[in-house]
């Protein structure tokens, strides 16, 4: 076991956290106005009043990359999660499906999935999860005797009260960043480092998000509006009609 160098971690994180940023400009430049609008309740739009173009379009972009940057973070956290632990206890990437990382503490081995936050799952994908720690045990304890196993569902951020769920334990914000490095304020010193680049990439996303927000609406105005106001049963035919 070693001790976690935070000058390491705030190399990784100022040299990989660009992908982040990179990522979110790359998919606001993928977006088609017509596959999101196919996904989204017209009904809802209607209900809140929404009777301007660049009013719907920002509400779909949005509501969009709140998702996806959601996705493209976690991932992010995941691979800084599996950085530091392998610096400190030699963690890995796990090869076992829905398993994150790999790691033995104290004579234990640990498997863990990692998430960003505490409510990430409905009771499918939690039973679905609770599955793959019990192929992947059942897998180690072919190939290793004698060690005890110990399933984990580890969050990036929040609180969990009663961390024992039975087949896993549940770690979040602090306690896991504690559990994977052995410092328990490293969940306030990775906070630094995370805003490197933050100024200079926002900047190039504004562009790109202005950019995409006046293109739809010009699609938009031209594709469903009659001087310049919405022709809603031509937007939900679009949405929803057999034809």
């Amino acid at each position: 076991m070693e001790k976690l160098n935070i000058k390491d971690v705030n190399n990784y994180v100022e040299n990989n956290i660009g992908t982040f940023h990179n990522k979110r400009i790359e998919k606001l430049k993928e977006l088609k106005l017509k596959e999101i609008l196919k996904r989204k309740n017209p009904y809802l739009f209607k209900a809140k009043n929404l009777n301007r173009a660049q009013d719907i379009i920002k509400v779909l972009l949005d509501a969009y990359l709140s998702s996806q940057e959601e996705t493209i973070f976690g991932k992010f956290l995941e691979e800084l999660s599996i950085f530091i632990c392998n610096k400190v206890n030699d963690g890995s990437k796990s090869s076992a499906e829905g398993i994150d990382l790999e790691f033995t503490k104290d004579e234990i081995r640990y498997l863990v999935s990692i998430k960003s936050g505490p409510n990430w799952g409905n009771s499918s994908q939690i039973n679905k999860m609770k599955d793959n720690f019990r192929k992947a045990k059942k897998i180690l304890g072919t190939n290793i005797t004698n060690i005890k196993v110990v399933a984990i569902n580890g969050c990036c951020y929040g609180r969990d009260k009663k961390p024992d769920k039975g087949e896993y334990l549940k770690i979040c914000g602090q306690r896991f960043w504690e559990f994977i490095s052995n410092n328990p304020t490293l969940y306030l010193e990775i906070i630094k480092p995370l805003g490197a680049k933050a100024k200079q990439k926002n900047e190039q996303f504004k562009k790109s998000y202005n950019q995409v927000i006046n293109n739809f609406t010009l699609e938009f105005l031209n594709s469903f509006c009659v001087d310049g106001i919405i022709d809603w049963n031509k937007l939900v035919k679009f949405n929803s009609s057999v034809n």
